[in-house]
């Protein structure tokens, strides 16, 4: 736990925004081929920051067993990493949703064949700052009330009576976001439909920053980043129609959160993984990488899913 802590605590000490490139290379800085494994080569990856640190992680282990290989991992929302993947930009994109049907074209005119692997299953968390002390749960319906395009909720009172009548201050994802086209879909019924009137980054740490500073926040990210600073978050309830449910690894692996959790996936491009040191990553990231993943705050997939992508790389 100790590397995924170090770095995900140094990108919210940074306060970065935007697009973030980490290049990690062992070693004296060239494209130096391993005298252990005989890899050598580039790597890029790019795509969703709830993916991101599952990917960084594992490229900064598999870097230390490749030493002649650089990974450098990015994240520009899911919508932004296709972008670059569709133009051959990278090699590999984090997704927190699935391809969509307009990419899918993109890919087909361009001549792009690629693989799309589940890495973790996540569960999308609704969270409020620390000090918020009289929402116990929200309902399905409380979700939409709160986020819908036509919202009018403006207080706390606003949604329910007996809350205060204190300004509701929202943050979330970008539009670029696959948590923001999952979130949208899910609780406002249309990908992409919400409210204009709240702070939007595609940087989870941005995020996370601005409700842990206002008490009367409100927002939504990967299950992740509400553990790793469940210090000064609070984590809500969702209620879907069977009594509220918090997520927890247990909730989001039986199904029981719903409907917000979810598959995280990598693609990858077909023709760069003829490249060794990319069939070999990308076979790490289904083995040994695999277990980094609770590590991190996400859910593992049952091995049997594990197995059959490792059948579709060889």
């Amino acid at each position: 736990m100790g590397i995924i802590k170090t770095n995900m605590k140094k990108l919210l000490s940074l306060g970065i925004i935007g697009t973030l490139s980490i290049g990690i290379l062992a070693g004296c800085g060239g494209q130096t081929q391993d005298t252990q494994t005989g890899l050598s080569g580039a790597i890029a990856v790019d795509g969703s920051s709830t993916v991101y640190p599952i990917s960084e992680a594992v490229a900064e282990e598999f870097q230390k067993m490749n030493q002649g290989v650089k990974v450098t991992v990015n994240f520009s929302g899911t919508g932004g990493g296709f972008e670059k993947f569709l133009v051959k930009e990278t090699d590999i994109n984090d997704a927190s949703r699935p391809i969509k049907d307009k990419e899918i074209k993109k890919a087909k005119e361009v001549g792009i064949d690629y693989l799309e692997l589940k890495v973790a299953y996540d569960g999308l968390s609704v969270v409020v700052n620390k000090e918020n002390d009289f929402v116990d749960y929200l309902t399905l319906e409380e979700l939409n009330k709160i986020w819908e395009p036509n919202s009018t909720v403006k207080t706390w009172k606003d949604v329910r009576a007996e809350w205060p009548a204190e300004p509701v201050k929202l943050y979330g994802p970008g539009s670029d976001s696959g948590t923001f086209e999952y979130f949208t879909e899910e609780v406002n019924g249309e990908g992409g439909a919400i409210r204009v009137d709240y702070t939007a980054s595609e940087d989870d740490n941005v995020l996370v920053n601005g409700i842990a500073g206002d008490q009367y926040s409100i927002g939504f990210f990967g299950y992740a980043y509400y553990i790793e600073n469940k210090d000064k978050l609070k984590v809500i309830p969702i209620d879907s129609g069977n009594g509220p449910v918090e997520p927890t690894a247990e909730t989001v692996e039986n199904g029981t959160y719903k409907p917000l959790s979810r598959p995280l996936f990598i693609y990858v491009n077909k023709e760069a993984l003829q490249r060794s040191e990319i069939k070999e990553f990308i076979t790490y990231y289904l083995t040994e990488g695999k277990e980094l993943v609770p590590e991190i705050g996400y859910v593992k997939l049952p091995q049997s899913e594990y197995d059959n992508q490792l059948s579709q790389i060889e």
